[in-house]
């Protein structure tokens, strides 16, 4: 399963349902919010894996023990596990959490009293999706996580190229709003898989593509980037200061 079909298919849409009529929101904003959620969570964990042994062991044995994929075919779950969400995105994130939630309730519409309490609930779904991948991939050990993640992403972006007429973006389009290239380009998805994985001339000229993630999607442009915005936040988090 790719990440774009975690977003479209039977988890997304079932967690973005069951969001919709627990928060009274829009649908669409839900899989708009997790089409950003999953590639940022999985560059993180990529970075952290790489940079760092330890955390490389201790993501292996959480997704061994803890995320095993099997909320995926259950995804009704994750209603339930939202403090465990919860703690995940405040690993993730740490003392930067809030201000993340802040620019991604800014950029998909959703109060600042929902963002987090969805964000929670999606975050056990990409958790699930991840430990999913590692075990068809036969990866056994944190020495293959950077790999894996960085495939998962590469893969989503390959099929965001090749199907740009892919019905999320258009969500994407009409949820986000776009920068002037996401609009240009007509592919929203792409641009935030390039920017994560370092594609495109924005993400190229900043030097660290982590600092660009979604740029030109959320908020548009490297102005955007160069006041700060969600792209020179996430380069605070993922960058170390």
């Amino acid at each position: 399963m790719s990440l774009i079909d975690l977003i479209t298919g039977n988890a997304g849409n079932q967690v973005a349902t069951d969001a919709e009529n627990k928060f009274g929101i829009s649908k669409n904003q839900v899989i708009a919010l997790l089409a950003v959620a999953a590639p940022l969570v999985i560059s993180y964990l990529r970075k952290k894996s790489q940079e760092n042994s330890s955390e490389a062991d201790a993501l292996n044995n959480a997704l061994d023990k803890d995320h095993d994929g099997s909320i995926l075919n259950n995804p009704s779950q994750a209603v339930e596990r939202q403090a465990e969400g919860n703690s995940i995105l405040s690993h993730i994130f740490g003392g930067e959490k809030a201000n993340v939630e802040n620019q991604l309730s800014q950029n998909t519409g959703i109060s600042m009293d929902k963002i987090g309490p969805i964000l929670a609930m999606l975050a056990p779904i990409i958790m699930g999706y991840i430990g999913k991948e590692k075990q068809s991939n036969g990866v056994t050990s944190s020495g293959g996580l950077g790999d894996l993640l960085g495939g998962i992403l590469g893969n989503a972006q390959n099929q965001a190229q090749s199907q740009p007429s892919n019905p999320l973006n258009d969500i994407l389009g009409s949820v986000l709003g776009g920068g002037s290239n996401g609009q240009s380009a007509g592919n929203p998805l792409n641009d935030i898989l390039g920017s994560v994985l370092g594609g495109g001339s924005q993400a190229n000229s900043s030097g660290n593509p982590l600092t660009d993630i979604l740029g030109s999607v959320l908020g548009g442009g490297q102005q955007n980037q160069q006041q700060g915005g969600l792209g020179g936040l996430l380069g605070g988090i993922l960058g170390g200061k």
